[in-house]
This record gives structure tokens, sequence and C-alpha cells, in this order.
């Protein structure tokens, strides 16, 4: 048996991507073709026999990301993370639809797709809430609305201005996290580690300057980040949490996780199981 032909599906080569390559090129069993989406050319009637025998998804661009995927899947060649998980992650309603569905706790939101009718629904939630696209990431184009005025202010803003991922309005009721959020690392079936990301800022990402340090992983957040991982569809997913006075609250989950402050920090060689599980998938299907 020849090795494992591992497709690394990327944009640009971030730390990330690095310290993956580092620890496919240390795996004697492993042989790694790079799939830059920028480049890739698809022809609908190709043959798969030549591709590879799992594809790793690593790309910066969502929407180039799940049509790669889709593209590869069609193929029959296993993806991690699939389509559909992608897809769902990518969009915080179909995650929010996803916890409701597994009874995974999340805060209280509402979904609108006018300015009135987000108007209404930010004055039924009560004051503060967090408006956010329904596709996005790193922290970017979230408002903190205090009142009615800052409510009419930002909503005609992203109405007339945005585009039309901006006219539909994902409101979530502000959650006070007392300065820390929690990032959870699910590999498989397990919660490997986790930070907290801290900061005087509202936002406590790290995109944004939030610090990390390690979080311990009692049973009590390993099985919420389970969870929420089954409700997605699992794979490899970082979960975002909250926690408040009725527990841990599930706030996103990450499908292309960043974990280059976490390494170090929790102690736990993240590329590496992410590699051992990418190895695994490649053998199992």
């Amino acid at each position: 048996m020849g090795p494992i032909k591992v497709g690394f599906l990327h944009s640009l080569l971030r730390k990330e991507e690095k310290l993956l390559i580092s620890e496919f090129n240390k795996r004697r069993n492993v042989s790694l073709v790079m799939l830059d989406d920028r480049r890739l050319i698809f022809d609908l009637d190709e043959a798969a026999a030549a591709g590879p025998d799992v594809i790793i998804e690593r790309c910066i661009n969502h929407s180039r990301a799940l049509h790669a995927l889709r593209l590869y899947q069609s193929l029959g060649i296993p993806c991690v993370n699939n389509y559909r998980v992608s897809q769902t992650c990518g969009d915080k309603i179909l995650t929010a639809v996803a916890l409701k569905d597994h009874q995974v706790p999340q805060p209280e939101l509402r979904i609108a797709f006018t300015e009135k009718a987000a108007l209404q629904a930010i004055e039924t939630l009560g004051y503060p809430v967090v408006l956010k696209p329904a596709v996005g990431s790193w922290g970017r184009l979230l408002s903190k609305i205090n009142d009615r005025d800052a409510a009419e202010t930002v909503l005609e803003h992203k109405t007339v201005l945005g585009s039309y991922h901006h006219s539909i309005f994902f409101i979530q009721k502000y959650v006070a996290k007392k300065g820390r959020d929690i990032r959870a690392f699910v590999v498989g079936d397990q919660c490997i580690a986790a930070i907290y990301r801290s900061s005087d800022h509202w936002i406590t990402n790290t995109a944004r300057g939030a610090t990390a340090t390690n979080c311990p992983v009692d049973n009590d957040l390993a099985e919420v980040c389970i969870r929420a991982a089954r409700a997605v569809g699992g794979g490899l997913l970082a979960v975002d949490l909250f926690e408040s006075e009725n527990g841990l609250l599930v706030n996103e989950i990450n499908y292309t996780m960043e974990f280059r402050n976490s390494i170090d920090t929790t102690g736990v060689n993240i590329p590496g199981r992410v590699v051992d599980y990418i190895i695994s998938r490649a053998i199992r299907d």
C-alpha cells in the first residue's frame, strides 16, 4: 500500500497552514498534494481515481471553500470539514438552527429580514443587543447596540450601504461575559483543548487583540462542545462559548479553526491532533 495522498486545499499559507504542513511532512506514510484555490480548474467529468484520498480544507474565502468542497465531494473524495458542515458553520443562522434542533444552549436571538422588523426584534429582546452579519468572521462588522437611537442608525446604515447579506439581521442578546469568553477545540469526538480569550473590549477575539490563557477542559465544557460539534455535523471545529449565569452558551462554531495562539497556551499539539484525525479519515473512508 502506497502513501496516503492528502489534498491540502488552501489560499494564503498563514501560520496555521504552515504548522499543519510541517506536521504532515513528519509522517512517512503521507504524500501532501497542495491545492491552491486561486488556481483550481474543475472538470465535472474528471475521474477521481488519481485524486487525493482525503482533503483538508484551509481556505480563507468562504465561497471558494464551499464550492470547492462540493465539487471534490462530487468526485467521491472525503473532505474535512465536509460541505454540509462548512455551509452550516459559515452561516450564523444555519448554525443557530442546528444548535436549536439539538437542544444545545445558546444566547437568545432573533432573525429579521427588514429594517422595521429588525428594530421591533431588538426592542423585544431588550437592550443591549449585538447585531452580526450572518456570514463573517474575526469579530468584524459586529455592533453592540445600547439604545433605540443607535439601533435606528446602525440598521439604516446596513440597509443603505450594505450588500444583501447585511439586509439579513442576526440579532443576539448581549451576554455580560465579564471580559472573557472561551474557545474550545473539537477533533472528532474529543474536546482536546480550550483557551480563555480576555479583553477590556466587549469583543473578545484574539484577532482583535484579546489575550489567550489556558482554560481547563472539564466535563461540562467538553460535553457542551461535543454536543455542539455533533449538531453541525462534526469534524475539526472551534467552538466559541460564553460563561453565563445559566451556564455555558455556544456563541459560534468555526469550521476552519485558527489555533496559533493556543498551542503553547494549552500545551496541546493541536496541529498534530488535526493531522492524526485527517489520516484516520483517509484510512476509514
